[in-house]
């Protein structure tokens, strides 16, 4: 373990958990927002399972992985529709709902994976490029952790800001707050609160499918079924653990980053450790964050409780 802490060691985990943990912010901020809008969608699991594979199949095919984040998010967002649909029309059982939407998305993800690459060897693609900051990347520990990233990981920083002032320093954040704590007190008002779930809903989706999609374009050339790997699970738990506040939500995700980038490097120094304990490192840890968690919760009280006008 002792080698985990030289320098240039250190240095490379902690570059790796800034890598990890970008996509976690994207599906996070996107989650957080959908459930400060009441409703319980944990099907973040498939939804970037979705994403990683519609982003591979456009990449390996077109070779342009921008367009292949694009088509991706946008699969993510009309899927969306199934989950507003059935949750808020129908107004079904939101967890159930969203473990139906994760089978669904896994099944027709495997099977479109199988039907593209059916007879042949699964083709390669080249994904988004490392992006150094000019002078910034060349200061000692910081330049390579923070500035040797890629370009949409940088954009992942500032994420967190604008979802904050989003929800509190804007008026659609503040009707998208009441929404999740009072729905009545907008509905009469005559502000749809439907219409509202229903973006908020397709915002999270569309999130979820960008974590998953710059997961596979981002560090990966060819797709596996389990690429995601329990992350979007991480996503709904870091959102408690961080009581539905956006930079709490943040600490939680590095944590669980930082956790899985000591596992990777641990099986590569050959740390006389089973791999299998640092799997279920990150969600021990979402254990003590939880019960950590003062009495006072920031939970929206209308959380995964369906809407109905009186």
């Amino acid at each position: 373990m002792l080698e985990l802490l030289q320098g240039p060691m250190l240095v490379s985990i902690l570059a790796a958990m800034v890598r990890i943990a970008t996509p976690l912010l994207f599906s996070a901020m996107g989650e957080l927002v959908t459930q400060r809008a009441g409703i319980w969608n944990i099907s973040v699991e498939g939804t970037m399972l979705l994403g990683a594979v519609v982003a591979y199949v456009v990449a390996s095919t077109t070779g342009s992985p921008w367009l292949a984040l694009l088509v991706a998010i946008l699969a993510c967002a009309l899927i969306s529709l199934i989950m507003s649909f059935v949750t808020i029309v129908l107004k079904a059982e939101q967890f159930v709902a969203g473990l139906a939407l994760n089978l669904l998305a896994s099944g027709l993800t495997l099977f479109w994976f199988q039907n593209y690459v059916i007879g042949r060897e699964p083709p390669k693609f080249a994904g988004f490029e490392q992006v150094d900051i000019p002078y910034l990347s060349d200061i000692p520990v910081l330049g390579p952790v923070l500035f040797s990233q890629r370009l949409l990981t940088y954009v992942s920083f500032l994420l967190p800001v604008l979802v904050w002032f989003f929800l509190y320093r804007t008026r659609y954040g503040l009707e998208i707050r009441c929404v999740g704590e009072n729905p009545k007190a907008l509905d009469v008002k005559g502000l749809g609160v439907g219409r509202r779930q229903c973006l908020a809903i397709m915002f999270g989706s569309l999130m979820s499918g960008f974590g998953g999609a710059f997961l596979m374009l981002g560090y990966s050339d060819r797709f596996v079924p389990d690429l995601i790997a329990g992350r979007g699970w991480l996503v709904v738990v870091a959102i408690i653990a961080g009581n539905w506040m956006p930079f709490r939500i943040v600490g939680a995700i590095f944590i669980f980053a930082l956790l899985e980038a000591v596992g990777i490097h641990a099986q590569v120094v050959g740390v006389a450790i089973p791999h299998h304990f640092f799997l279920v490192l990150p969600y021990v840890a979402s254990l003590i964050l939880l019960a950590g968690l003062r009495s006072r919760t920031h939970q929206p009280v209308g959380l995964g409780v369906p809407y109905s006008r009186e």
